[in-house]
């Protein structure tokens, strides 16, 4: 039997690469091939941004939000149906927890389209007035015309959605490239949503880096939007900046967990475990540094590391598994070679291998008595992988935790209101939670500072990012007779 082939997704129908060239995809949970994806060229985002460019100017741009309202409800409504659907496919793309890929990830993808829909009908700007004499003014908000969006692996249902929601919700059509290792989701996602999009206003462009690059380099677009590593942002800005394309750039973290001496050690332990080794620890957001104080370090490494033995790998159909495999091989290198780099003051408290058995699994890992310059610090590993370094008071920690390139997101245990409050100003990091860590609403904006990226996903600020403003003044001075 021939191995099933995911295609294309380009003006309403599924079509194979110009060239007939294709990857192989491996599964991480077996290692083995299971399947062949589109390896598409420049000749194939040329056809897919023509596409989305005839649809934009004869339909979407024009649609009343109502009508992407609906459009948007609809597809989400789809996906609920279908929900059984999508978690094979994002087990398949991924390895991941069946259980939790139901539960958790796919009603947040739901969450998203469906609060951008809402907020399709709720753009704001300045209000209307005279200020000039005799000149009315008043702001428009417009689509930007067609926007390229690439997605990771770590989520790809999940990006997906949280990319196409404000796109389309604006009135801008769109050309998403998923991962080369992750396509069936999102080739799934364009099937359904061709039931109610016109042909062109959402396509779908399989392939590698070269494909991802014929998208930023491509004259077309006027906005692209990329989750991915700071690497890749900043290749992608720079090709960006040859046109003066509009950059949305989610990059690389690295997520201090901030715990005091007068926080609930056990239930700070719980939480920074499971928001370090959720996915694999495959999230820019992922506690990946605890800054504890001296006082109760040796309490609390004692239960992250209880926690950490507690959550399990397993494959996708194990119930009690809380973390699947590392997506691929390459990452599964990356990741060894940073356990295998620790330097020799290091202490592996947890984890710190590989799992043996098939499959790109990694045992939850705690790392202890690490400085601030070591690699494991410092560095995204992306992986199950939480270091742990002792403080002596708040304001090492403060200091400690800005100590970084990144400034995506962070958090803090403490049952000092006051001290909640000053660090949380402090703390240099486009989100900080006190005494959770991961949890995202598609009320509130998520993006970093410095390397960690610019521009915003979820909320009223991503849709916004999507748009473009222009003023209109109005001469309302009586006219010579009147």
């Amino acid at each position: 039997m021939s191995e099933p082939e995911y295609q294309n997704f380009i003006n309403g129908s599924f079509v194979p690469a110009e060239s007939g060239r294709c990857s192989t995809l491996i599964d991480p949970v077996t290692e083995t091939a299971y399947a062949r994806a589109a390896l598409s060229s420049a000749n194939d985002v040329d056809a897919a941004f023509g596409a989305a460019a005839a649809a934009f100017a004869s339909s979407w741009r024009n649609t009343p939000p109502a009508e992407r309202q609906l459009a948007l409800n609809r597809i989400a409504d789809e996906v609920e149906r279908r929900l059984e659907e999508f978690a094979a496919a994002e087990v398949r793309n991924c390895g991941k927890p069946l259980e939790l890929t139901r539960t958790l990830e796919i009603p947040q993808s739901l969450d998203a389209l469906r609060f951008f829909a809402g907020a399709s009908r709720a753009l704001e700007g300045k209000a209307a007035a005279e200020y000039l004499a005799d000149h009315t003014s008043w702001t428009r908000r417009e689509p930007l015309g067609v926007v390229g969006q690439i997605v990771p692996w770590n989520y790809p249902l999940l990006m997906a959605c949280w990319k196409i929601g404000p796109a389309l919700a604006a009135g801008d059509t769109v050309v998403l490239k998923p991962a080369e290792t992750t396509p069936a989701s999102a080739t799934l996602l364009a099937e359904v949503a061709a039931e109610f999009l016109p042909p062109g206003v959402l396509n779908v462009v399989l392939g590698d880096r070269e494909t991802g690059r014929a998208i930023v380099s491509h004259p077309t677009p006027r906005l692209i939007s990329l989750t991915g590593s700071t690497r890749a942002g900043v290749e992608v800005a720079t090709a960006g900046a040859r046109d003066l394309k509009r950059m949305h750039l989610e990059l690389g973290g690295k997520a201090p967990a901030v715990v005091f001496a007068d926080a609930d050690l056990a239930a700070a332990a719980a939480g920074i475990a499971e928001a370090a080794f959720f996915n694999a620890g495959q999230d820019c957001t992922a506690a990946t540094r605890v800054l504890v104080e001296q006082s109760v370090a040796a309490e609390f490494t004692a239960e992250l590391v209880a926690r950490a033995g507690e959550l399990t790998p397993g494959e996708p159909d194990d119930g009690s598994a809380f973390l699947g495999p590392l997506n691929n091989a390459d990452q599964l290198a990356r990741v060894e070679g940073f356990l295998k780099d620790l330097p020799g003051h290091a202490k592996v408290l947890a984890g710190g291998h590989r799992l043996d058995r098939p499959g790109y699994f990694v045992a939850p890992t705690v790392v202890a008595e690490v400085t601030s310059e070591d690699r494991i610090v410092c560095d995204e590993v992306f992986g199950p992988v939480v270091t742990v370094q002792v403080v002596a008071d708040e304001a090492e920690a403060v200091e400690r935790a800005n100590d970084t390139v990144y400034g995506l997101a962070s958090s803090i245990w403490t049952t000092n209101h006051e001290r909640a409050l000053r660090v949380s100003k402090a703390l240099e990091f486009g989100c900080v939670w006190i005494n959770t860590h991961a949890p995202v609403t598609g009320e509130m904006p998520h993006g970093g500072f410095r390397h960690s990226g610019y521009g915003k996903d979820l909320s009223v600020y991503a849709l916004e990012e999507y748009t473009r403003v222009k003023h209109v003044m109005s001469n309302v001075a009586p006219r010579s007779g009147q």
